[in-house]
């Protein structure tokens, strides 16, 4: 009897929480740069009061630096959004543990800090809280298939605080997101803004359509996701950062979304998008001198040209660093987001 009764505590437990990552913690141009059946299986797998003990302890087991990546993708507490948290093209990224993850095109990628994004991520998911929203209907999804590999992931702040929405680059080839966005998103929701990672279609046009369409999103759901629409950013590296000063050029409309201000301000790093318009949003840009996909010269010419029309600038640039180094822990880039955030404020 002690045997059944625990066994069965522990399927309840396991569907418990496979069901707040399934259904509760979910809501329904181009220049590249570079259970009947679970059950059996549960019950065979449970012989004994350790064995079920020991699951218990593996389900509550935070991430570390050694999980596999696989794991975290598998991990029924995200559902059928966990395959999005990396890129969906797995040839664009390398190493199979959470310490040894490579992206194409990346650089100072700082192990703790993909361990603790993935940790918020799972926490957030168990607790069956909304970490994931779904920009596109199942309508438009089963009409375009490619649109089911885009969301929108949620790096909650303070209640009716600001929004900012981040882009990864990639490329326009895939999303970078461990790299190029989460990371900014959870670091600007302890600032208590309210933060969101964009994975979106490979290729500029697409990119920016689904950009549109998330900025619309949060515009139309801004109550309930308790929210301060009024002068957001968009913030961006490489390929997002063309995207972030596409939509601060034109606007939210212009690639398929609601008509909608532009953004308070632009957050670009390490691009050489050299377009502008004269009602160019705001902008802070930072790069580092070594780069060798992204010119600092060209940033800062972009931002020259912003200056003389009256437009509010920033610009940094670091020593040693090259491509796509993120919010820079440990490089001279180091403290960057701080900087970029305070601008974003003197917009507000």
């Amino acid at each position: 009897m002690k045997k059944a009764a625990c066994t069965a505590a522990f399927i309840c437990l396991f569907f418990s929480l496979a069901g707040c990552g399934a259904d509760n913690a979910s809501g329904n141009v181009a220049d590249i740069e570079t259970g009947k059946d679970m059950e059996e299986s549960l019950l065979q797998q449970t012989e004994g009061a350790e064995n079920i003990v020991q699951t218990e302890e593996q389900i509550n087991k935070l991430y570390t630096t050694d999980t596999k990546i696989a794991e975290v993708i598998s991990d029924p507490v995200f559902g059928e959004h966990g395959r999005l948290i990396f890129p969906v093209d797995s040839g664009y990224y390398s190493g199979n543990t959470l310490g040894t993850l490579r992206l194409t095109w990346y650089s100072n990628i700082d192990p703790e800090k993909t361990v603790e994004i993935a940790n918020y991520l799972r926490d957030h998911a168990a607790a069956g809280e909304t970490y994931f929203y779904d920009i596109y209907t199942d309508e438009e999804k089963a009409a375009d298939p490619a649109k089911e590999d885009t969301g929108l992931f949620f790096f909650k702040g303070n209640p009716g605080e600001k929004f900012a929405v981040c882009n990864a680059g990639g490329g326009f080839a895939y999303v970078g997101a461990m790299q190029d966005s989460f990371p900014h998103a959870l670091e600007l929701s302890k600032m208590g803004y309210n933060a969101f990672a964009l994975i979106y279609r490979p290729g500029a046009q697409t990119a920016c359509e689904d950009l549109a369409r998330a900025v619309s999103f949060i515009f139309e759901h801004s109550e309930e996701l308790e929210i301060d629409t009024d002068s957001y950013s968009v913030w961006g590296g490489s390929a997002g950062a063309r995207m972030a000063a596409w939509l601060g050029s034109y606007g939210p409309a212009a690639f398929g979304g609601n008509e909608l201000p532009r953004p308070g301000a632009v957050i670009m790093q390490y691009t050489g998008h050299s377009d502008y318009t004269e009602s160019d949003s705001p902008t802070f840009a930072c790069v580092g001198e070594n780069d060798g996909i992204a010119s600092w010269r060209t940033m800062e010419n972009r931002l020259r040209y912003l200056d003389s029309l009256g437009i509010p600038t920033e610009f940094h640039k670091y020593p040693g660093l090259g491509h796509g180094f993120g919010i820079g822990t440990g490089t001279a880039a180091e403290g960057w987001i701080n900087e970029a955030a305070a601008f974003w404020e003197k917009q507000m």
